[in-house]
């Protein structure tokens, strides 16, 4: 059997009623993480997840305080830019270079975050995301 071909018992792919299943259809997939699927002839699948090397956030803590610092960083866009916005922007790309590359924040960054958001709170006040970075902080207990 050539790599790609489906193997007799599978049910992949060509000619129909040979799986296993009372459809035809014995093709499994068990868990799938950082790849993508694409299902069907002619089909195209692109892959371009968000982390793009490094390792992954350490815990489900820090995956949800790198999703947080995502977040808020796109939506400080549509701000308007002072001292203290471009000071919180920037923190937060320390952070996020920080989970990619480590997996965690250190808790010294936790803090720095934590004052930046406070001293940006005007600005970022009615942004959901701001007070997501706050929910996640303090989950890490930052």
């Amino acid at each position: 059997m050539a790599a790609g071909e489906p193997d007799e018992g599978s049910g992949g792919g060509g000619g129909r009623g040979r799986g296993r299943g009372p459809g035809g259809g014995g093709t499994r997939i068990g868990d799938v993480t950082g790849s993508a699927v694409v299902i069907g002839s002619n089909n195209q699948v692109s892959n371009t997840a968000g982390n793009t090397g490094g390792p992954a956030a350490e815990d489900e803590v820090h995956e949800r305080l790198l999703l947080a610092v995502q977040q808020l960083r796109d939506d400080l866009g549509r701000l308007v830019e002072t001292p203290e916005i471009t000071a919180l922007r920037d923190e937060l790309d320390d952070t996020e270079g920080e989970i990619r590359r480590t997996g965690q924040a250190d808790p010294v960054r936790f803090a720095r975050l934590r004052q930046l958001l406070q001293d940006a709170a005007t600005g970022i006040g009615a942004l959901a995301s701001g007070v997501a970075v706050g929910q996640a902080l303090a989950a890490l207990g930052g």
